[in-house]
């Protein structure tokens, strides 16, 4: 049953990426272009630092799937296609392993493709401390991912409907496994208060997972024989809003999932806070409509265009997206004047560049 849900959520993703239309609360970002500010490709880093490590990226694949051959398959193929580009992934939920641990390859092949790579292992908040360690140890994991995922549960027709013990369950994990812990929502987004909440516990990142990507509500509704929770598909809040709500705390890395389409949409999450960002249904479409080299050519592209976009506003680091202005309209505008957010100011957040940086480029005669 678990193996035929699993793949379940595979098919209704690719379907829901073809269906859906192209606009998200992204598009309500848009950085003001200061036509004199660029600066030389090579000088810009697209390393970031996360979860008390560097990644040459701020680009990772995001929890997906495992726990049946067809997903152990697209498991082996993501894999695949992080080595090749050098960038961090995470397993998706291994509920199905700890129920059977005959489905164990259909996780661990993230490593045995990445020897070498970093990889996330992924449980949700019910898990027990022995299973944890069991699934960091299986896949020799870097960082756990527990993803929480109230939403999709209540309308998944044999899902848990039993969520008081979840706070109390991620302090006792965070405390006693040996590597970074990371808080993923799974696409209806984490508030300020949750977020706060969550750093002081000794979460060490909080992937805020918004409303705009693969939508799980949504999924879990059409494997329901009468279809008749339609009506919360849009709950939660969306990525940018998420990030604005979170933005100014201290001693919590943040990253940003939900909705990516584009290296525009990785910059636009870096400029609103992202110390990375995550994607999951766009490179499932690719790996299950195309194939593994076609990932590799995808993550590779997007790589290069995000390393030009950032050559274009200016920004040596991803990490200094965060001083580009951006304009905030819309949808998002109207959360953050509901939420106090002052978005005028990410406008005129900018230095005057001809002022404050050195351009000693080449002067043609």
């Amino acid at each position: 049953m678990i193996a035929d849900r699993k793949d379940d959520h595979v098919r209704h993703a690719v379907n829901q990426r073809s269906a859906d239309t192209a606009a998200n609360d992204f598009d309500c970002v848009t950085f003001v272009h200061h036509a004199l500010a660029g600066i030389d490709s090579d000088d810009v880093s697209l390393a970031v630092d996360v979860a008390g490590k560097q990644w040459a990226t701020p680009l990772y694949v995001n929890a997906m799937t495992g726990g049946s051959a067809k997903t152990g398959e697209i498991n082996r193929k993501l894999a695949i296609a992080a080595r090749e580009t050098g960038i961090p992934i995470a397993t998706g939920s291994m509920s199905a392993y700890f129920r059977d641990p005959a489905v164990a390859d259909t996780y661990r092949v993230l490593r045995q493709e990445n020897p070498h790579g970093f990889v996330m292992a992924n449980v949700n908040a019910t898990a027990s401390l022995d299973q944890v360690r069991r699934a960091i140890d299986l896949l020799e994991a870097d960082a756990l991912q527990i993803h929480l995922n109230a939403v999709q549960e209540v309308v998944m027709p044999e899902g848990d409907r039993s969520f008081g013990s979840w706070p109390r369950q991620i302090e006792h994990i965070t405390a006693n496994v040996p590597v970074p812990v990371i808080v993923k929502e799974v696409g209806f987004g984490l508030s300020r208060q949750t977020v706060t909440w969550l750093r002081d516990a000794g979460v060490s990142v909080a992937d805020v997972g918004g409303r705009g990507g693969t939508n799980f509500a949504r999924i879990e509704n059409e494997r329901r024989p009468a279809a008749d929770f339609a009506f919360i598909e849009s709950w939660g809040q969306s990525t940018p809003n998420c990030l604005l709500d979170s933005a100014g705390l201290d001693g919590i890395g943040i990253a940003a999932s939900g909705g990516i389409r584009s290296p525009l949409d990785i910059a636009r999450a870096l400029a609103l806070g992202a110390d990375a960002t995550g994607v999951a249904g766009a490179f499932l479409d690719t790996i299950v409509r195309q194939d593994t080299d076609a990932l590799v050519t995808q993550i590779r592209t997007w790589l290069d265009q995000l390393r030009q976009i950032l050559t274009v506003l200016g920004a040596r680091t991803p990490a200094e997206l965060a001083g580009c202005d951006l304009l905030i309209t819309g949808d998002v505008a109207t959360f953050c004047a509901l939420r106090g957010i002052d978005v005028a100011a990410l406008a005129h957040r900018s230095p005057r560049w001809h002022e404050s940086n050195d351009r000693g480029g080449v002067i043609h005669e």
